[in-house]
């Protein structure tokens, strides 16, 4: 490990997963540090040393401390993860860019285009706080397992090696393993565009089609991956690995999937708004879905599964016309990208 990593790593993101990764990190022997918007919820969780909302079985290692503002949070930290919705991403880095010094390194699990521009996490840490060692955590996993200690194998990639294997050193265990890569755009993409599947792989279970359908769903679903990713400029066989198919089956077959359940929900005949009042949390799907479909449409990618879920989603059109539409489309080569 670098004697960058022996500094303290700030979490930004007191939710589920942000607080699974800091509990992690305190759980491996790391000084760490976890941070939140709300003000009042930092502060329950000072006093509680637990976080009674989203994961109330987890408490917190001695290690892990929870300054009172950001600028303590952030001083004198190598490192920065950062654990937020894909819609607070930018923000959350113009946050923190007054309190970091030219040499921290950034990192983030968040999963998402950008709405507005279609741009990779990546791509807007660039902007927002310039040329610095970057890297994305991911892979399948459920914040409450990470919580509880259970088994768990993710991913980082970053084109600093040197940040990769510190990452990865924070945050390994007995009970958490990490791999490193370098395909940044891969392991970004992935983390997308599983979301919208997972949705489409819930609208079809909550209508009763099946396991064929599921299986299905899935497969063509990593097909659609694969060629987004390749077009832009991701290695085809980052799909293959955890951040990909790992994660893709993660998130269509488990209800701990919030983007599976909000599609149990419309498969069911719900409404969207009716679906996402009643998970209560932000699910990542429903926009990326927006912004999946609007990159693809811009790189010529044929996407039919995202496709029919932003429909369903954002144009009203009805769960059974939008599986007619699949069902009917012309027969085809599975080797065709």
């Amino acid at each position: 490990m670098s004697s960058e990593a022996l500094r303290p790593m700030t979490v930004i993101g007191a939710g589920s997963w942000g607080t699974a990764l800091a509990i992690q990190s305190s759980r491996a022997g790391h000084s760490t540090r976890l941070w939140g918007r709300d003000a009042a919820g930092m502060t329950r969780l000072r006093g509680e040393r637990r976080n009674l909302r989203y994961l109330p079985d987890a408490p917190f290692p001695p290690s892990l401390a929870i300054p009172a503002d950001l600028e303590t949070a952030l001083n004198g930290v190598s490192d920065v993860l950062i654990a937020v919705p894909s819609h607070a991403f930018r923000r959350t880095l113009e946050s923190i860019r007054p309190f970091i010094e030219e040499d921290t390194r950034v990192a983030w699990a968040t999963k998402g285009f950008e709405i507005a521009s279609g741009w990779l996490p990546h791509q807007v840490a660039t902007e927002v706080l310039g040329d610095r060692p970057g890297a994305v955590l991911s892979g399948p996993t459920f914040a409450r397992e990470v919580g509880a200690g259970l088994p768990t194998a993710m991913a980082v990639a970053s084109r600093d090696a040197v940040f990769a294997r510190d990452l990865a050193s924070r945050l390994a265990g007995p009970n958490f393993r990490i791999y490193t890569q370098t395909d940044l755009i891969g392991v970004e993409v992935g983390g997308a565009i599983k979301n919208v599947i997972a949705i489409g792989s819930g609208i079809a279970d909550g209508m009763g089609f099946g396991a064929n359908t599921r299986v299905a769903l899935i497969t063509r679903g990593l097909a659609e991956m694969m060629r987004l990713g390749v077009a832009l400029g991701a290695v085809r066989e980052t799909f293959m690995g955890l951040a990909g198919l790992g994660d893709l089956v993660l998130t269509c077959t488990d209800d701990q999937s919030r983007n599976r359940r909000l599609g149990l929900e419309l498969g069911r005949g719900a409404s969207l708004q009716a679906a996402e009042r009643g998970i209560g949390q932000v699910v990542e799907g429903v926009l990326a879905s927006r912004a999946v479909c609007r990159v693809a449409q811009q790189l010529k990618v044929d996407m039919p599964i995202c496709t029919e879920v932003f429909r369903v989603m954002h144009e009203s059109k009805s769960v059974r016309e939008a599986v007619q539409q699949l069902m009917s489309r012309e027969q085809r080569s599975e080797a065709e990208q």
